[in-house]
């Protein structure tokens, strides 16, 4: 163990070294504490809807005690959904920070309630909250960079690395030192993760998945930093390199990439099919009623038959026509999904040549925050308010009165479990570019130079 002790002695000495240790364990320390927070407090927007529903409920109720048809309880009546964050959640936000994991619908049109507060693109993969994952990504490269650019030029400008290549076991003595400073960055990433991990009961299988993301991200930036710092360059030249590269592989080219999908797999915005739906939905007071309930009944034929429209206004043909609202884009509908998931399939092969992508990637799908989660929300949100329209159906097709004893039979949604599933493609490719990369460094230890570059 004295070469441990004399190897820490070398880093203790350095107060760059030590300030860029403690300050990457800081920072990893802010980003879970962030990330819990948020969580925490996504947990508790959530758990105050329940009262606040009862309590508008309890209005309606005593509103309309007595009411001819459904029609004005089904129009006034909101109905809570929301998606509460994993376990694994505060280690990369992910959508949850921009997407929106509470939402209040009726059963009136669907789409345009979905998309109605829809102010960013949904697609675009943007750096994010300041959470684990964008330390890990974003951050983590530049100390990597700060502890390890010197490793060899520092010893050959100071006129020692002539002696340290004459001793028998120098190879050893390059992996003793790089393995440390590896050692030490990859604890301050993981033990404050951990510590997050442990406070919010996250599955063990999760954690090791994250552990196995960190250690692999951070191996790869230490063979990347090892391949250039065994150059004949100076310090200096070899930190300016490795920020070069750092600026290409994690902003330029992820960056560039995404402006590629874009073009490649055009997707019109949620708030297109909102406004389409919109446009047929206002569209409809001008059709013929007769018209519109037949395309109605075609469609549905359970109800087909239900009495005639009286002469005056009924609320079966009004929640008609925003039915027929929603089914004039479905194909727009499955259009932009199946458009997303194309750009996030090929966001997840663009993983297997930039480390930083694949990384982000997998632990968005470990913290079930990612696209797919997202949509599997909207999913739960389109059955719910498929039950919803059908109780109220039952009253408005059949002419059944609607009265205070039915608002206590309101279907009552229930959230969709998480799906923290561990990324096998993603999590292995990125684990054999770390290898590979890691393995290329170490081995350009047997040929040193010793001689000073320029």
């Amino acid at each position: 163990m004295k070469w441990l002790i004399f190897e820490w002695r070398l880093i203790a000495r350095s107060r760059l070294s030590v300030a860029a240790l403690l300050l990457l364990l800081l920072l990893t320390s802010l980003a879970v504490w962030s990330g819990l927070h948020e969580t925490a407090r996504q947990r508790d927007t959530i758990a105050r809807l329940a009262p606040l529903h009862q309590q508008d409920v309890a209005a309606l109720a005593a509103r309309y005690p007595n009411s001819a048809d459904a029609g004005s309880p089904a129009y006034y009546t909101f109905y809570n959904t929301w998606d509460p964050p994993s376990q694994a959640a505060f280690l990369a936000l992910g959508l949850r920070d921009v997407a929106p994991y509470v939402l209040r619908v009726r059963a009136l049109g669907l789409q345009a309630q979905l998309y109605e507060g829809e102010s960013f693109n949904p697609e675009v993969a943007l750096p994010g909250r300041f959470d684990f994952a964008f330390v890990l990504i974003y951050l983590t490269p530049l100390f990597a960079i700060a502890l390890l650019h010197d490793v060899v030029s520092a010893e050959r400008e100071s006129g020692r690395l002539r002696l340290l290549q004459a001793m028998p076991s120098t190879r050893q003595l390059w992996r003793r030192r790089i393995g440390l400073r590896y050692a030490l960055l990859l604890a301050c990433l993981v033990v404050p993760a951990v510590v997050g991990a442990v406070s919010s009961q996250t599955l063990p299988a999760v954690v090791l998945a994250v552990l196995a993301v960190s250690a692999a991200y951070l191996a790869f930036w230490v063979g990347v930093t090892v391949l250039v710092a065994t150059s004949t360059w100076r310090s200096v030249a070899n930190a300016t390199a490795l920020m070069g590269v750092w600026a290409a592989l994690v902003l330029v080219l992820p960056t560039l990439a995404n402006m590629v999908l874009v073009r490649a797999i055009p997707v019109h915005q949620g708030v297109d099919l909102m406004l389409k739906q919109r446009q047929v939905v206002h569209g409809a007071w001008e059709v013929p009623r007769e018209e519109t309930m037949g395309k109605f009944y075609a469609g549905h034929p359970a109800w087909k038959d239900s009495a005639p429209l009286p002469a005056g206004f009924h609320y079966k043909w009004y929640f008609a026509f925003h039915q027929l609202g929603d089914e004039s884009v479905a194909d727009q509908v499955r259009e932009y999904r199946d458009g997303l998931l194309a750009r996030q399939d090929w966001s997840d092969r663009l993983g297997w040549i930039l480390p930083g992508v694949a990384a982000q990637s997998v632990l968005h799908r470990l913290a079930d925050t990612d696209l797919p989660a997202q949509l599997a929300y909207q999913d739960r949100i389109a059955a719910f308010h498929g039950d919803v329209r059908r109780f109220y159906y039952g009253y408005l097709f059949n002419g059944r009165p609607f009265g205070t004893a039915d608002f206590a039979k309101l279907p009552a949604f229930t959230p969709r479990p998480a799906a923290m599933t561990v990324p096998w493609t993603g999590l292995l490719v990125l684990l054999a570019v770390a290898a590979l990369t890691l393995g290329a460094g170490m081995m350009r230890f047997a040929r040193i130079n010793p001689e000073r570059g320029g």
